[in-house]
């Protein structure tokens, strides 16, 4: 496993690549219940799985596609001019209200050290809580391309092979 192999792909989102400096693959964590014995309390297994963020750092493309996706994403979630940009991000292409479409599905790939598919870890209803900024600074002497970095919640992930099997 190569630790500098991987891609994501959002599922309704093709048209925009993420050429990726880092991502993770989310922390998980179970919570733990009391149980109360004669002697002492005892941490038992819980019934709540807990799941870290997904972060993704990429690079920004020239166009700021992948840029402005996550952030028009994050715009018409928060509504913070009016209901029409959430309106048109949970509208179908055939006109019909869709509110599944304010999540994504999204699938990390990871690749092995030619750089072919050796799993993946697929999320379930991503959807973006932050963006970082973008830095202009005309006194750089050489040329940095900009990379920024998008934080997402989701539902659950799970870790396949290639095929889909789960691992």
């Amino acid at each position: 496993m190569s630790p500098i192999g991987f891609k994501l792909n959002l599922a309704t989102k093709e048209k925009v690549d993420f050429f990726s400096n880092s991502a993770n693959v989310p922390g998980i964590s179970l919570g733990t219940a009391l149980q109360g014995t004669t002697f002492r309390i005892l941490d038992i297994p819980g019934d709540e799985v807990m799941y870290e963020d997904f972060t993704i750092n990429f690079l920004v493309d020239e166009d700021l596609k992948n840029y402005m996706l996550i952030h028009n994403w994050i715009t018409g979630l928060g509504i913070p001019e009016n209901f029409k940009q959430f309106k048109d991000l949970t509208t179908n292409v055939d006109g019909q209200p869709d509110e599944k479409l304010q999540f994504c599905d999204g699938t990390l790939h990871l690749l092995n050290s030619n750089y072919r598919n050796m799993a993946m870890v697929k999320f379930s209803d991503l959807f973006p809580v932050s963006l970082t900024s973008l830095q202009f600074n005309a006194t750089e002497n050489d040329v940095n391309y900009f990379t920024a970095e998008a934080s997402f919640k989701y539902t659950i992930y799970n870790i396949t092979d290639p095929t889909g099997t789960p691992l």
